[in-house]
This record gives C-alpha cells, structure tokens and sequence, in this order.
C-alpha cells in the first residue's frame, strides 16, 4: 500500500491573528507560511510522488503551489474530505475568547463528544478524513502500485485525527499530538498495520524553546486548529 505524507498548510494570517479560521474564506499564508512553502519543494526534492491532494482552502492551495511549480506534470485533485474541520459558529472568532466556553474543556479533554454549534463533531472530521485516506490510498495503489508515495496537504486537527486513528489512539486522546505549519508526517500504510515514520517533522528545533507561561503549551492544552507554530 502507498506511503502518505501530509502536510499540514504554512502558516496563515488566521494563525498569526489568532483566529480560529475554520472554513472562512480568503484565508491565505502570511509572509512567513509563503516562505515555508517556497522551500517545500526543497525538503521533498528527493521523493517521487505519484500525485498531490489538497484541501479546498486558500491556504493549502497556496501551500502546493510552489511544488506544483517545480514538478510540471505533477497530477492534483481536490478533496474536500480533508478540508478543515467545520467549526461552525466559532469560526473566525478569537481563541483567546474562546478559551472561555464551556465547549473548550470538552475540547481539550473529550474530543470525541465535542460538536461545535453550526457545524460538526470531532467524530465527523476524523471520519471523513479517514475515509478519504483508505479511498485514496487504494486510488493510488491501483494507478501508481504499492510503492507509490503521494501527498495530502490539509489542516492540523485533520492530521492529527488522521496520526491517532493510524495508531490506534482514541480520539479522545489525539490533543497529545501537536503539528506545526508547514510540517510533513509520513504514515506508510501496509496490508497489515500503518507505520507512522514522520511526525510534525519541520526540520527546525527552534520550536523546542521553552515558551512563555500562561501559553496553551504551558497550560498544557492543545491550540485548536494547529496554531502558528513555534516563533
């Protein structure tokens, strides 16, 4: 079976903002998610990929679109499965005011039982997502064959659900996983089992830095949609 490497969107204004983004449109990547794109052609020169998968949302579209630039040809489709989770009502609002709802703790601490007013559950979002993986993955295998390597480029609690339900984990505890902007987990799926070979991997320890207390990582909760990654 194919080897999957997600990447989750560079960092983006909503990000920088702290904006919950959600599905709002004409989200894009600020200065620096731009140059984390530019240089993931770079990171993944010495990977044949068979094709790329993108989310819908400006952010990721712009994310691939350098590497897309460097490898004419290149086959991309859009897959709304792995597009952000729909946050409904909390869409574009701060984090910092919502770290007040009731809602957050069941966020942070019970995920599976979360669904947000306006639009869906967490249970959703992972299904979804999942569900396009395994369609994908047999998509690719049958066009590419089972050494095929294909991308996906998405949004952090996507690829977090995806990381747990390729473990094994509940969902319930996929808040213990953290990717950055711009960041390539690889899950090479097999007959038998998927081996998570890569995650959250930036190629940049500066994010190891302890952080200021009173942040989410202090606190010990996890920044709901990924974050902006370390500074």
């Amino acid at each position: 079976m194919p080897t999957l490497i997600l990447v989750r969107h560079g960092r983006s204004t909503a990000n920088t903002a702290g904006v919950l983004a959600g599905r709002t449109p004409g989200v894009a990547l600020d200065e620096r998610g731009a140059a984390q794109a530019a240089a993931l052609p770079g990171r993944l020169a010495a990977l044949p990929l068979a094709a790329v998968v993108t989310s819908p949302l400006q952010r990721c579209r712009e994310t691939v679109a350098p590497l897309l630039d460097a490898r004419p040809g290149l086959a991309v489709h859009t897959e709304e499965r792995i597009s952000e989770c729909d946050y409904g009502d909390w869409s574009g609002r701060k984090l910092a005011e919502l770290a007040g709802d009731p809602l957050m703790e069941v966020v942070q601490q019970h995920p599976s039982a979360a669904a947000f007013p306006g639009g869906e559950s967490m249970r959703a979002m992972q299904h979804r997502a999942a569900e396009a993986v395994r369609e994908w993955n047999a998509r690719v295998e049958a066009d590419f064959g089972t050494d095929a390597t294909y991308l996906m480029c998405s949004h952090g609690d996507i690829i977090k659900s995806l990381v747990a339900d390729a473990l094994g984990l509940h969902l319930d505890l996929f808040q213990r996983i953290a990717v950055e902007p711009c960041s390539v987990t690889v899950i090479r799926y097999t007959r038998l089992r998927p081996f998570l070979v890569r995650l959250g991997d930036t190629g940049d320890l500066g994010g190891l830095v302890p952080r200021e207390t009173g942040t989410d990582a202090e606190r010990g909760d996890a920044t709901v949609g990924g974050g902006a990654g370390a500074p």
